[in-house]
């Protein structure tokens, strides 16, 4: 009897879990089904507001189109009329411009100057305190103005001295030893001749008709040898530039973007008709900025070209005076003068153009012709624009009055 009840019991407590777990598992099942249901209601709903996005973009696509280049090229002045807004103006400006001019200029610049530029290699001996005597090797660029062998270089590439070895490159493969016949360190130019005649000399342009933003062409041997008679083209960037280089000041340079490496140094630049413009000089190092290259004018070099030409040598002509730029003699003596630049004469030579025409000690030069002169190497620049016999008015302040005085350079000695 106790079996039988333990047995029902058994079979009860069997049945209700049966119960329970039924009742979860269709609780499951029901929930289960309302989430999958709502869940694909809830797609439904996003489906149908994305589809909304993209045909209101696929819209405004074809409208745009519309608007932009099918009516104002089809459709505007031939079915429709034409809004204002594309009537346009009668003042536009066009400017044709065909890159093939440029490129056909510079070849053609290339094939007439191209013999005209040589390489330079130079041998200096320098005593070393530790080991004696060594050879210093350097190479740069020139460029032949005369027919007889007379060749324009930097004076750095000669090394600043007569007595570097000179060796001059030509286009045909020959070879010759040069020699210095003059260079002068604060115009960083240098003449440098050679034995040969009917060479193919360079036609020489007027560096004071050059302007911003023409050709400009750059011929020289960037980098060395191996890459001789390298052609570069740009622009004329600007005119009258001044550089402080390696203590020195030089002026009136004509800047380029056309590329100027270390090499291209005495090498011509050349206009748009092959001549020359400038002597390549300098290019600014710098991790900041490129494309700064500079030449010395042509014109600057014509009157010494001319002169070691004709005697074989460049003297020119002087004034007498020895001086000092107002700026260093206010800072070295703590005074201030009246003019703001200009050279303070602190002595006066005897015998000199300078002596004939009255000047002296306490005088400030501002001004040589239409040429201003703020050091004695502005001065020094002026004059070699001038021969025995030419004639000259000074501007001066003297005692806080400006005058002007005339000069003859007839004299050749003094400093």
């Amino acid at each position: 009897m106790e079996d039988n009840n333990n047995f029902q019991n058994q079979e009860n407590r069997e049945t209700r879990d049966e119960s329970i777990y039924t009742n979860r598992t269709d609780n499951r099942e029901k929930h289960s089904y309302t989430y999958s249901v709502e869940g694909k209601k809830a797609s439904k709903k996003r489906r149908g507001l994305f589809s909304y996005i993209v045909v209101a973009l696929i819209a405004a696509l074809i409208g745009g189109t519309l608007s932009s280049y099918i009516a104002p090229n089809y459709l505007y002045g031939r079915y429709i009329p034409t809004p204002k807004i594309f009537k346009g103006s009668n003042n536009v400006q066009k400017i044709n411009i065909d890159p093939k001019d440029d490129i056909t200029t510079v070849e053609a610049v290339a094939k007439k100057s191209m013999k005209s530029v040589v390489g330079i290699t130079t041998v200096q001996v320098k005593q070393n305190f530790f080991f004696g005597p060594i050879r210093e090797q350097g190479v740069g660029s020139g460029v032949i103005v005369d027919s007889d062998g007379y060749i324009m270089t930097n004076s750095h590439v000669i090394g600043n001295s007569k007595k570097s070895e000179i060796t001059v490159l030509f286009e045909n493969g020959d070879k010759k030893k040069g020699e210095v016949l003059w260079y002068d360190t604060s115009l960083d130019l240098a003449m440098v001749k050679v034995d040969g005649t009917n060479l193919p000399a360079a036609e020489l342009g007027n560096s004071d008709d050059v302007n911003v933003g023409e050709i400009a062409v750059a011929i020289g041997n960037p980098l060395g040898l191996d890459f001789e008679r390298t052609v570069t083209s740009g622009i004329i960037s600007g005119l009258n530039r001044t550089l402080e280089t390696e203590g020195k000041r030089i002026e009136d340079l004509l800047q380029t973007d056309a590329s100027i490496n270390p090499g291209n140094s005495g090498g011509p630049l050349l206009n748009s008709k092959g001549e020359v413009i400038g002597i390549n000089t300098v290019k600014i190092r710098s991790e900041v900025a490129e494309g700064l290259g500079f030449a010395i004018p042509i014109n600057t070099a014509k009157p010494i070209i001319s002169q070691v030409i004709e005697k074989g040598e460049f003297n020119p002509v002087i004034l007498g005076i020895q001086g000092i730029s107002v700026e260093n003699y206010e800072q070295m003596l703590g005074r201030d003068l009246s003019p703001e630049s200009g050279v303070y004469i602190v002595e006066v030579y005897p015998d000199t153009p300078a002596a004939e025409v009255g000047l002296r000690v306490g005088d400030v030069i501002i001004k040589i012709d239409d040429k201003e002169t703020e050091t004695i190497d502005d001065i020094r620049k002026v004059l070699f624009n001038y021969n025995i016999g030419d004639k000259s008015n000074i501007t001066i302040l003297r005692n806080g009055e400006e005058k002007t005085v005339g000069v003859t350079f007839d004299k050749k000695s003094g400093q």
